[in-house]
């Protein structure tokens, strides 16, 4: 399989998940501003879309969006428990945590990032993300991660949305619960392994 990726974008997600399902994965690396790969291939032709992951399987299939490779490459792994089985209200617990990560949080930090953005967009942006932050910070004051006791590649996505707040001076040491959270998971050794290739830890 080949994942394509930039480091510490939200390819960073699934790069993780193939790590601790300990999955054979070849990295190519894009450059999301000349939409080229580190071989010189033009990323556009083969997601024209243009923005990572994109997850080409060895009979040539391909995916797109984080929530659906990391559940497919969990799917691969069955034995790593990194989600629920298939038909198990957790898994639809799951679905339901992949859906609000990449709607609420992911997508409320996109404006932060544009450079063209205007202000009124930015502090809208923020103001929403802030809302969304207290709800998981809330969530997981309670419990070690967000199905419980149980971490699953929803926490491997949220992990990565975490981790850009110190970009966009998000600090969310703010919320203890997050800070906790998210520290704990950094020290995964298949996130360190990922964050390393990436070139985002030495």
């Amino acid at each position: 399989m080949k994942l394509y990726y930039s480091p510490g974008a939200c390819s960073l997600s699934p790069h993780i998940i193939a790590c601790e399902a300990e999955l054979p994965i070849e990295l190519i690396k894009v450059d999301l501003t000349s939409k080229l790969t580190e071989t010189d291939e033009d990323f556009k032709q083969l997601n024209p879309n243009g923005y990572v992951p994109l997850l080409i399987l060895d009979d040539g299939n391909s995916l797109t969006e984080g929530p659906a490779i990391v559940q497919y490459l969990a799917d691969q792994a069955p034995g790593k428990k990194l989600i629920p089985p298939e038909g198990t209200f957790e898994r639809y617990q799951l679905q339901q945590w992949l859906n609000f990560i990449s709607t609420e949080i992911h997508k409320s930090f996109s404006p932060l990032f544009n450079p063209v953005a205007p202000e009124a967009a930015k502090e809208l942006a923020t103001n929403l993300l802030m809302k969304r932050l207290e709800t998981v910070a809330e969530h997981l004051s309670s419990q070690p991660y967000l199905l419980g006791e149980h971490y699953s590649v929803a926490d491997a996505y949220l992990f990565v949305t975490l981790s850009w707040g110190q970009y966009v001076n998000i600090d969310i040491s703010r919320w203890p619960a997050l800070a906790r959270y998210a520290d704990k998971i950094s020290e995964r050794p298949a996130v360190q392994k990922a964050m390393k290739a990436e070139g985002l830890v030495e």
